[in-house]
């Protein structure tokens, strides 16, 4: 039989998907006879169920026989509100043909890093980090320069640390703001920096601003808020997390750049021809109609934040800043891997089989992770301070 590419073994996957894997294997087959259950505190997923009103306009869709062929790049009238949504952060009006609608955000990625990466050219990606900006990168034959973010800095990096990565072969720089995993978000000042930095090197940037309703300090700051970046600049954004629609797979690619927003659109009709024709109706509704329910979500994810940043740092070994923005919280914990002489995978697999929580390495996120455990806190208040209380309980019996 013939082989396969060279290029399959360079694509990489996102670990958290293993890891939750093997933690349903083992509640399955250990926990469950057991009558016991796990307490899932590591999920990247809205702790809240999609609005009524998306998922009424979903099914009126489908009543209505909206079930054929979309254009390439998406409905018009989803086309023209996503443009209107996201000029609320750029310097420079976005328009509907500025859109390209997508089914999901990891196509956004994909598409973006196909249209530009050639063998040895070098992206510039944030780390710890979302694992498919390298994987990708990688497996088209890039190079991954990973650029530190640090706790100690809130979770941004420096504009020296930024220029200090360039070569004549760096093409791109991808931001994510706010984080995944760090919940950290990048200060207006370094995303001017930053601007400069793309402008003087004439370099592109990928801006995943999936988060950018949930802010819980401060604002969100888009780099397209920069005259100039809006030309330079793919931001990737969608539905999935402000409005709990994870599964309906409902994302988009905005650019200035009409050549981009082209090739972006050439690389989809080749792929999927076009995304899910109810799921857009879905998301017209979810961009256009009553932002009360996120509002009340981003509320509750405050106060969830809170509660488990207080309940962590009462934990031996362990300790965190309160973030400023996601859902998601990185916890330092190299003390007690030093004590305990163990990394920080090995101290997950143990919290999730004798503490039965289930948690993160930071491993998980890239090389600069291995200080940290990462949580989510979209869990319910009863879940967050039962499954604090039974980690507490585990580290102090070890420490």
């Amino acid at each position: 039989m013939k082989s396969f590419s060279t290029r399959m073994p360079r694509l990489g996957t996102e670990n958290a998907f293993s890891v939750i894997g093997k933690a349903k294997k083992f509640e399955k087959e250990v926990l469950e006879p057991q009558g016991k259950k796990l307490i899932y505190l590591q999920i990247g997923e809205p702790g809240f169920d999609t609005p009524k009103n998306i998922n009424d306009a979903a099914i009126k869709a489908i009543q209505e026989n909206q079930t054929h062929y979309t254009p390439t790049a998406g409905i018009p009238a989803l086309r023209e509100a996503v443009a209107k949504d996201a000029s609320k952060y750029s310097a420079t009006p976005y328009e509907a043909s500025d859109v390209v609608i997508l089914p999901g955000g990891k196509p956004v990625m994909f598409y973006m890093l196909n249209a530009l990466i050639d063998e040895g050219d070098e992206v510039i990606v944030p780390n710890p980090s979302y694992p498919i900006y390298g994987s990708v990168t990688q497996y088209l034959g890039g190079k991954m320069v990973p650029i530190q973010l640090k706790e100690e800095n809130e979770f941004n990096f420096s504009a020296d640390e930024l220029k200090a990565l360039i070569t004549p072969k760096t093409k791109m720089i991808i931001l994510n703001s706010p984080q995944n995993p760090t919940g950290g978000v990048y200060k207006k000042e370094l995303i001017e920096e930053i601007a400069k930095i793309a402008i003087e090197h004439d370099l592109w940037v990928l801006s995943d601003e999936i988060y950018d309703r949930m802010v819980h300090e401060g604002e969100h700051v888009s780099i397209t808020s920069v005259p100039g970046m809006q030309e330079r600049t793919v931001v990737l954004n969608g539905c999935s997390k402000t409005y709990a629609m994870t599964g309906y797979r409902i994302g988009w690619a905005i650019t200035k750049n009409k050549e981009m927003a082209n090739y972006i659109e050439q690389l989809a009709c080749n792929d999927v021809s076009c995304t899910n024709t109810m799921t857009q109706y879905a998301a017209l509704e979810a961009v256009t109609g009553p932002q009360d329910q996120v509002d009340y979500m981003l509320s509750e994810y405050k106060k969830r934040r809170d509660l488990m940043v207080s309940l962590v740092n009462e934990v031996p070994g362990m300790h965190c800043h309160s973030p400023k923005g996601a859902f998601y919280l990185m916890v330092n914990v190299r003390e007690l891997l030093d004590k305990l002489s163990i990394t920080a995978a090995e101290l997950c697999d143990r919290i999730m089989k004798e503490a039965h929580v289930l948690i993160l390495p930071g491993t998980v996120f890239g090389l600069y992770g291995d200080d940290f455990v990462r949580f989510s806190y979209v869990s319910t208040e009863e879940h967050i301070k039962d499954g604090l209380a039974r980690i507490k309980s585990f580290i102090e019996s070890i420490y």
